[in-house]
């Protein structure tokens, strides 16, 4: 006889605020937005989305917005919010905890920018309020996971306070057969704590 396995705890349903931007969960309205992101070719050159031999469709983007993105909270999976601006909410890209592992209380965060919306500090102003917020939550290490050769993806990582950690070779596929090394980067509780000036 199997034994079960009790349920993964569920992070709570949040909203962050930062100086320019709102941090909320994916709803309908955000359809038509997340299926022009995530078809743009510059998103998919380094996060094919739905897989790697696979178009990114409308129908994925309101699979996303209904089902998985409000499903890996409730499922104890994760989180997901949808960046917008506080100012006219518009949406300008993603941020989430992935992969949890309850027992060590380690994730990792995953994100992406809106075509027209990169380069603007955006996305680095999300990592950073969703990688304190969970560090509140008691989480003990987050990770970010990049392709060696996507900077613009690797500069949000350290200007949101990450250590670059090391190089996993050949683990992520692209499209056309391809697979990238992916640089680790990582944040602990005390990394915030050794920043912090003594009064």
């Amino acid at each position: 006889m199997t034994a079960l396995r009790p349920p993964r705890p569920v992070l709570p349903s949040v909203v962050l605020e930062t100086e320019r931007l709102r941090l909320r969960a994916f709803i309908e309205d955000d359809i038509d937005d997340v299926y022009a992101s995530c078809s743009d070719p510059g998103l998919q050159a380094w996060l094919p989305l739905p897989r790697p031999d696979a178009p990114y469709t409308r129908a994925d983007a309101e699979q996303w917005c209904r089902e998985i993105a409000p499903g890996m909270r409730t499922g104890g999976e994760g989180q997901q919010w949808a960046v917008t601006l506080r100012d006219g909410g518009r949406l300008v890209g993603a941020v989430g905890l992935v992969r949890v592992m309850w027992q060590a209380m380690n994730s990792e965060i995953g994100y992406w920018a809106a075509p027209g919306e990169r380069g603007r500090g955006h996305i680095t102003e999300a990592v950073v309020a969703v990688s304190r917020w969970a560090l509140d939550q008691g989480f003990q290490r987050l990770e970010i996971k990049a392709a060696t050769r996507n900077t613009a993806s690797r500069r949000v990582a350290e200007k949101a306070g990450f250590t670059l950690e090391g190089v996993e070779r050949g683990a992520m596929p692209l499209h056309g057969g391809r697979r990238a090394d992916l640089a680790v980067y990582g944040l602990l509780p005390a990394d915030l704590r050794d920043r912090t000036p003594a009064p």
